[in-house]
Parts: structure tokens; sequence; C-alpha cells
């Protein structure tokens, strides 16, 4: 397994569990990516030092996406702990002494300066080369990110730059830039280079997205938008909708050859500078050549809702790679897994699932009263952060179970839920529409025939109104009650 987040949340959850497990790490330090990026320092996730809840609560970790999960309350919200106060938005450096804290003060087993070199089975068993030895096990996890630059065949592109090697700001004052890529790293580098910079081009062949207007996580987010309005007020940024069609080096400068989607001919920009802001795949080595399948522009792995490889049994993966299992994609909105405030839920669901199918290690199943049932649906809807951070993604499940009645079977992923049917059950989750509303949704599964109920939204996001407790009631009528 990876050392970054997505590597210490499932390593952890397993060792609670009872499951034993290695942590291999590929870095040198348990927050490796964080040393190098992002360029310009602040994540672009927030932890609020004040919030409606207590720090360290559950309902709290809806308002801190960067502390990692832990069981002892003690451990909870540890970036609060780090961050300086000059910004919700922890910087780099904060990040990875808040990742290193949590493995230290948790004890997870982390092996440092040991790097994954290739993979085999032997027999029942799969043995990780390293470059400390080999390791063997039952299960393995590879939670080693999306951090390998990445670039699309354009002529000329391995000539410039990727963003992981952008240099320091200052080396370009006065210089004309030119920024393939139109998402969050693109925007990332305008911003930071806006001072410095004599002109910035951004361009790609699709419009550029803005959070603010997709009401979501998709798209450019607000910290980015300077360059935006900057072109919109032409003030010295371009944001142009073109394909890039080759890259020309003539004496010291660039020639940079783009078709305009609604044109016949090329627009040429000549540059001091182009860097690619392209995205990231992730080092899976070679799983490939093992029969691990891979999908998408960036090639990451082919996975289950359990986050499975969907073509070979039996091998997983963790953290950020999980944005390659898209989930049901309601409303176009994708999961926040490729985020440490998704994927840490994955993260734990991982471990659980894991333990239950190959370690026969039974979850928890507590039982759940009927005068409690609607209550407790509905405090979920209203303040579960694994709902509020994976909407339509993650959901609470209840089962009526014959035996001991109506038991909390824990949070699964929705699509999972909505593939297997079977038992009486009921499946909460929260979405989002296109208009940005947001509300419950109760799945109810009765004699394998799924239904599905949207409630009310509520300006406030409190769903535990009478208003709701009868919508809740009238959809579990039969199911549970």
């Amino acid at each position: 397994m990876g050392s970054g987040p997505g590597g210490l949340q499932i390593s952890y959850s397993l060792s609670r569990l009872g499951v034993r497990h290695a942590v291999i790490s590929a870095d040198e330090s348990a927050g490796g990516m964080f040393r190098r990026w992002p360029f310009f320092q602040r994540l672009l996730s927030w932890t609020k030092p004040y919030a409606p809840f207590e720090r360290g609560t559950r309902e709290y970790e809806r308002y801190d996406w960067n502390s990692l999960l832990p069981i002892e309350r003690e451990h909870a919200a540890l970036m609060t702990t780090i961050m300086d106060g000059s910004s919700y938005y922890p910087s780099r450096p904060e990040m990875e002494r808040n990742l290193a804290t949590f493995a230290e003060r948790t004890g997870v087993a982390v092996r440092f300066g040991c790097r994954w070199t290739a993979t085999r089975r032997d027999g029942d068993r799969w043995v990780l080369e390293t470059t400390d030895g080999e390791f063997r096990c039952q299960v393995p996890v590879f939670a080693v990110g999306v951090s390998q630059p990445w670039r699309p065949q354009i002529p000329g592109i391995e000539d410039v730059p990727h963003y992981a090697d952008t240099r320091p700001a200052e080396t370009y004052a006065g210089r004309r830039v030119f920024i393939i890529g139109k998402e969050n790293s693109g925007f990332e580098l305008a911003t930071g280079l806006l001072q410095w910079a004599k002109q910035i081009v951004l361009a790609s062949p699709s419009p550029a997205k803005l959070s603010i207007n997709t009401r979501s996580l998709v798209g450019v987010r607000a910290r980015y938008v300077q360059p935006y309005e900057d072109h919109v007020l032409a003030g010295g940024v371009i944001v142009l909708d073109a394909s890039i069609e080759r890259i020309e080096r003539r004496e010291g400068h660039f020639h940079v050859h783009t078709r305009k989607a609604d044109a016949a001919s090329d627009l040429v920009f000549e540059v001091d500078d182009v860097i690619a802001a392209t995205g990231f795949t992730s080092p899976i080595q070679d799983l490939p050549n093992l029969g691990v399948a891979t999908v998408g522009r960036n090639k990451l792995p082919a996975q289950t809702p359990f986050w499975e490889s969907s073509t070979v049994p039996g091998v997983y993966f963790g953290g950020t790679i999980h944005q390659a299992s898209p989930g049901l994609r309601k409303h176009g909105i994708p999961s926040n897994s490729g985020g440490v405030n998704g994927h840490r839920y994955n993260g734990r669901i991982l471990a659980r699932h894991i333990a239950a199918k190959h370690f026969e290690v039974s979850p928890e199943r507590p039982v759940i009263s009927r005068a409690e049932l609607v209550s407790f649906l509905l405090t979920e809807a209203t303040n579960a952060p694994e709902l509020w951070h994976q909407k339509a993604y993650l959901a609470r499940v209840i089962v009526r179970d014959d035996k001991r009645g109506i038991v909390d079977d824990g949070v699964q992923p929705l699509q999972h839920v909505l593939d297997t049917g079977g038992a009486n059950s009921v499946a909460i989750t929260l979405e989002e529409n296109a208009a940005g509303e947001i509300y419950p949704v109760l799945y109810t599964c009765r004699d394998g025939a799924t239904s599905e109920h949207p409630l009310p939204t509520n300006a406030l996001h409190d769903f535990r109104t009478s208003e709701h407790e009868k919508a809740v009631i009238a959809a579990v009528e039969g199911v549970l009650l």
C-alpha cells in the first residue's frame, strides 16, 4: 500500500478491525506528495477551526476536509492543531505534518524508504517486490495516489515542462506564458503568475467550468477565478477554447499552433514558456501486465463499487485512485474521491469490506428501535459527514433482520446497494441537482424491488422537520415498519 492519506486511512482502519497488514512507503514521508504540490502552497480543501459543531465530533468532520478518521476521538481533527490561523486552507507543509502526526499518534505501521518495484502471484498469495525485500500478502491494497505526470499526445509537448516541473514564479517575470489545460492546476499556475508574467494564455478544447457555476466541486474552484476575470476584462490573460495542434521550439521561444472549434485555420502564439498542466495518472507499475484494466484519459484502474479491480479479483485500490470508481454520477456530479474529504470514508468502508470478505471479521451492526428509526434517518441526512462529502455516492443502509429486527448496516457505496437489491432495506443519501438544491433521497428495497423517494429540500439543510418525518414514514412503511 502507499503511504499517502489513502494508505494511512486504510491501514489504520484495518488495524482497528484486527487485520494484519503492511504499509509500504514509496516516499520519504507519509505526506510525500504534499512536499511538492500544490505549487503555490495552499490546498483547495478547507478546515474550519470554528464550526457549528465541536471539534473532534463526527458532525464536525463536515467542516474539516483534511483530517483523517480515527476511532479514538482524541486523535480527531488534528489539522486544527497544526494550522497557523492565517487561512482556512492548509498549506502543503501543514498537510504533511497533519498526516505524519496522525501516523505517529495512532501507531500506523509505516515502512519508510521502501519503494514498490514489481508484483507477482505465488499460489494464493501476492508478492510485492520492493527495494527493502519481498512482502507477501493475501489482499494487496494499492494506495499509491494519482501523482505521476500525464501528457496528451501532442507533437512537441515532450519539449515543455509539466506542471510538476514548474520553475519558481519569479523566473517568469516579464515573460509570455502558454498554459495547456484549463482545470484547477492550470488556473492555479495562472493565479500565481499573474503578478509576474507579461501575458498568460490558458487553452484546451473544452470551455472552462467554474465551480460557482456548476454549484459543485466540478470545475475551477473560486480561489482560482481571478485569471478568468482578468480574461473577461481584457487585462492580459487569454482563456482560449481550442485544441493544441503542435508545439515548435524556435530560437529560445515557442510557437504554439492552436485550432479553435469554430475556425478553419490555426491561431499561432509565440511565447517564451509553455507549461503542460495536463493532469496526472497513477503509478501502478506492472499491474496492467497482470491483467488490471485501466479506464479514461488518465488510465486509472477500472474498479467495482467496492474499489476492487474489475478485471483482477482480490486486488484493491485506495486513496485518490478511487475517483475511477465513479458511482452513479446523478445529475452529472462525480464523487469527491479525488480529495481526502471523500476517499477517507471510502477507505474506512473498504477496510470493513476486506475484513468481512477475506478475513471473516464481522462488523458491528447495531439494532435500531422502531421508535428511533425515523429520527435516526433524518439526523443522518442532516449531519452525517459521509453523506455530505460523498453525495449520491455513499449511503447509510438500514436492513430488516428476521431475528434481530431493524439493523444499522453501516455506510456503503450507493451503487452497490442498488445493484444487489435483496433483503428489505432502506438506504438514505444526499443528492444535489443542477439547480444546486440539496435534499435527501431514500431508496427502499422490498422483496427485490427498489423504489426511489426524493424528500423535500430545506433552506437551512435541516431535514428533521415534521414534513420530512411524514415522507420517511410513508416511504419505509411495509419495508422496515
